[in-house]
This record gives C-alpha cells, structure tokens and sequence, in this order.
C-alpha cells in the first residue's frame, strides 16, 4: 500500500523549492503541490538508477578463432595490394 503523499500549496512550494525537492530526494516521499485546494503537480523522487553492465568483457564468448593467428597468410590473386 502507498503513502499519501504530502501537500503544499504552490506560494509555498515557490518560496521553498530547493528545500521541498532536497525532502523529495531524502527521504523519498512524494510532495503534491496544490491552488486553491486542487492538484497541480506531484513531485516524486527520481528512479533508482539502473547499473550498467561491465563492458569489460561484454563480448566474452562472441568471435571465434577460425584458423591459426600467428601464421602468415598466403598470397592470394584476389589481393590488389599483393599485386604488381
């Protein structure tokens, strides 16, 4: 179940906002701005921040050896830079 959030009419939001926002984040209440009694914005505490994931070794277990990595390549005729 979630709490109500809590209220504050908007001359007082504006007065206070750096204070009511450092609240919001602190201990992550909800704040509901009202005029004249009637909703006009809620202010919520961000979104836990999603990790990244390590790109150190993010492409473990993508490539594939397909022949011998220290053995010269052979000339080939379909070379343009081999050619004279």
């Amino acid at each position: 179940m979630s709490e109500e959030p809590d209220t504050i009419a908007i001359s007082t939001f504006k007065a206070t906002c750096l204070a009511v926002l450092e609240r919001v984040r602190r201990t992550g209440r909800p704040v509901l701005v009202t005029r004249r009694g009637e909703p006009v914005a809620e202010v919520v505490p961000p979104s836990p921040k999603k990790s990244a994931a390590p790109w150190i070794g993010s492409m473990a277990g993508e490539a594939r050896v397909a022949g011998d990595l220290v053995e010269p390549v052979a000339p080939s005729d379909e070379w343009e830079t081999l050619k004279g």
